[in-house]
């Protein structure tokens, strides 16, 4: 061959390779655009909540399961959708999840009545919890391990993380000059975008053989299931946890985790291969996400809480306040990868945590504060950008020298630690709030401060605990 010739055949490689690039950027602009919309629902109902009960009429438990039914099924069918994705194909799984979701947005949209607003709210959660580990498992398929996919999980974890924030203002936006309807409306183009570009670029991964584990399904789903109904029931109202609906719940969730447990040691195809937790770098990674979780999500409802009630801010004030505080998020899993590179796993998420907790513990003084600056500003940048840097590389961890056949598992596990922590982290920090005894009997700003303030101080002891589980656990350099 000439030399002409093998000019002209290497760069006949480059279109080739420039489409495949193209092909994963369009393939990662769909799938992070799921995981954004799934998390932003999470979110952008809270700020309609007043205007919601007003239009349908809804007694306060009706409101409360307008948000509760959403967590109780993205969290408790997470596993189960993780492992679908796995046996049945993550693109077919991923594409039905999203159709799903879209559909019962539309369908809640047009709700007039309290329970089919909860019932498609519970429909939105599962699409959600089918999808949502189908793709993150689809970005280990998608990119190799290595620079190119921490650059992936960089982009992802930065757009999902971004869900939260954009939910609020989103919601209070829409709120103030549109109607609470839209908060659901505004699901149905993204989500019609989703699967048309999706349909394109999306290819189908290699199914697992075997059939469903049902019996570990069963047991395994039920148990998550009535564990997130009694953690959030029971932390609802100020504190509920003698009713019997709620002992029942926590009960029969103790008994079932042991017996998953079992039937999942001795199922031949089980829902959560036991195996994922023999690597103590992977269950450490899983302990860290969920005790994160804990802390971020009682504090966002707590932070949010003593804006309005004791600062005096409207719903669409306060979501302008989250909004700085989203963008440190965003910017710290941007800045993750790189810094995993440069200093290892292990120094960067127990310096992000380090930082983190005393960004909390300050946090924890916002009563006694002498206003926004000092009181709230300088603590929540700390707090955000210390959690931030350590998305990349928890989830890296948690993906690493995981088999194709478990990705789905693996990373459904990821996100139920997420779902579970969250559901946990209200529970907890709801009841050292209600319970300090002044926020539970006046209802005053004081009393509210001074509960506020004890459920941060246990957030920050949360997050030191995480730092401790992340020292023991993970490695010093990037798996």
């Amino acid at each position: 061959m000439t030399a002409s010739a093998r000019t002209a055949a290497d760069a006949s490689k480059f279109p080739a390779e420039g489409h495949v690039g193209r092909r994963r950027s369009v393939a990662l602009a769909v799938i992070s655009s799921a995981q954004l919309m799934f998390l932003l629902d999470a979110t952008i109902v809270n700020v309609a909540l007043p205007d919601i009960q007003r239009s349908l009429r809804l007694e306060g438990s009706d409101l409360e399961w307008v948000v509760a039914s959403y967590s109780i099924a993205f969290g408790g069918l997470l596993m189960l959708g993780g492992r679908a994705g796995d046996i049945l194909g993550r693109r077919r799984v991923f594409m039905t999840g999203v159709a799903v979701f879209t559909v019962a947005s539309l369908l809640g949209g047009f709700a007039t009545e309290a329970w089919l607003l909860t019932v498609c709210r519970t429909a939105q959660g599962v699409g959600a919890a089918a999808a949502s580990p189908a793709a993150l498992s689809l970005i280990a398929v998608t990119f190799p391990e290595g620079p190119g996919r921490n650059r992936a999980v960089g982009w992802y974890t930065a757009v999902a993380t971004a869900g939260g924030g954009v939910g609020l203002l989103a919601g209070g936006l829409i709120t103030v000059h549109l109607s609470w309807r839209w908060v659901m409306f505004v699901n149905v183009p993204l989500g019609v975008a989703i699967l048309a570009v999706g349909a394109g670029v999306l290819r189908e991964t290699p199914r697992t053989r075997g059939a469903f584990d049902v019996l570990g399904a069963v047991t395994g789903t039920l148990a998550a299931l009535l564990l997130c109904f009694g953690l959030i029931d029971g932390a609802s109202g100020g504190g509920n946890w003698s009713s019997p609906a709620v002992l029942a719940a926590l009960g029969a969730a103790a008994v079932l985790l042991p017996v998953f447990v079992l039937v999942e040691r001795r199922s031949a195809q089980p829902l959560v291969p036991l195996r994922l937790f023999a690597d103590r770098t992977r269950l450490g990674s899983y302990a860290v996400t969920a005790l994160i979780s804990t802390a971020v999500f009682g504090i966002f409802f707590f932070l949010t809480l003593f804006l309005q009630q004791v600062w005096d801010y409207s719903p669409l004030r306060t979501a302008l306040v989250y909004l700085p505080l989203t963008c440190l998020l965003i910017l710290g899993a941007k800045a993750g990868s790189p810094l995993l590179a440069l200093f290892g796993t292990r120094a960067v998420v127990c310096g992000g945590l380090l930082v983190a907790t005393a960004g909390i513990l300050w946090l924890a003084r916002i009563g006694d504060s002498g206003g926004y600056t000092t009181g709230m500003l300088v603590p929540t940048v700390l707090t955000y950008a210390g959690l931030g840097v350590t998305g990349v590389p928890l989830t890296l961890t948690a993906l690493a020298k995981v088999a194709d056949e478990d990705s789905g598992a693996a990373s459904g596990l990821v996100n139920m630690a997420r779902q579970i922590g969250g559901a946990t982290g209200l529970a907890v920090l709801g009841a050292v709030a209600w319970s300090s005894g002044a926020a539970a009997s006046d209802g005053t700003a004081a009393g509210l401060s001074t509960g506020v303030a004890r459920g941060f101080a246990v957030a920050g002891g949360l997050t030191l605990l995480a730092l401790c589980v992340a020292a023991l656990t993970l490695p010093r350099k990037g798996r």
